[in-house]
């Protein structure tokens, strides 16, 4: 049996660069009965835990380590006793909201997380930010992207530590070359699918961010 997926959505803000936004997030959480991962932690922990209830939390993965994807990993992590999963090259960006705090172990491309015998296995693909990862769940077809690749474009890459090339290559090198029909959840917003986005990649490049 292979784990099912569990959307939220939560609310609240983002802030970089000075500024700050409102913003929903996604939150998914990847498992079955008795164990789960979560992907991403926001803005609500007490709402993230109750859609968890009594299965254990293996760990709580991050896609990157802007404020609104980590601002209450640390106290969803400690209620459940779970370990936070960051890639290295996003510490200076979590240092940003956790300065006393540090993800317990780091993730890497390659690195393969197993949840209720369903492999997650991560995709480094900066350009968001520089540890920026997706995890490709083979099995169930689905990529889970952050704010890498969203329904009609990349992720932003107007604020400090992203780059506009560095996304696109990792879109086409890493995500676009995953099978057509594997969906795409993303970190906000609407879900889609690599067939859907493929043929736009040029435009893409075209526009410049």
């Amino acid at each position: 049996m292979t784990a099912r997926i569990d959307h939220l959505v939560t609310s609240g803000t983002f802030s970089l660069d000075g500024q700050t936004f409102d913003v929903d997030n996604n939150v998914w959480i990847v498992g079955d009965d008795s164990e789960c991962v979560v992907i991403d932690a926001p803005h609500d922990a007490s709402v993230i835990a109750d859609a968890i209830g009594d299965r254990r939390l293996l760990a709580v993965l991050a896609t990157h380590a802007h404020d609104d994807h980590v601002r209450v990993a640390p106290e969803l992590a400690d209620r459940f006793g779970a370990p936070i999963l960051l890639h290295a090259d996003d510490l200076p960006v979590w240092r940003l909201t956790h300065p006393g705090r540090s993800p317990e172990r780091e993730l890497k491309d390659g690195d393969v997380f197993t949840v209720a015998g369903t492999d997650l296995r991560v995709l480094h693909t900066p350009g968001h930010s520089p540890g920026a990862v997706c995890f490709y769940a083979p099995e169930l077809e689905t990529v889970f992207t952050g704010d890498t690749l969203f329904h009609g474009g990349p992720g932003a890459t107007g604020r400090s530590f992203s780059d506009f090339g560095t996304i696109i290559d990792s879109i086409r090198d890493r995500l676009l070359t995953l099978p057509a029909e594997t969906r795409v959840l993303t970190g906000h917003g609407e879900s889609t699918t690599i067939e859907e986005e493929a043929p736009h990649l040029e435009e893409w490049i075209a526009r410049g961010h």
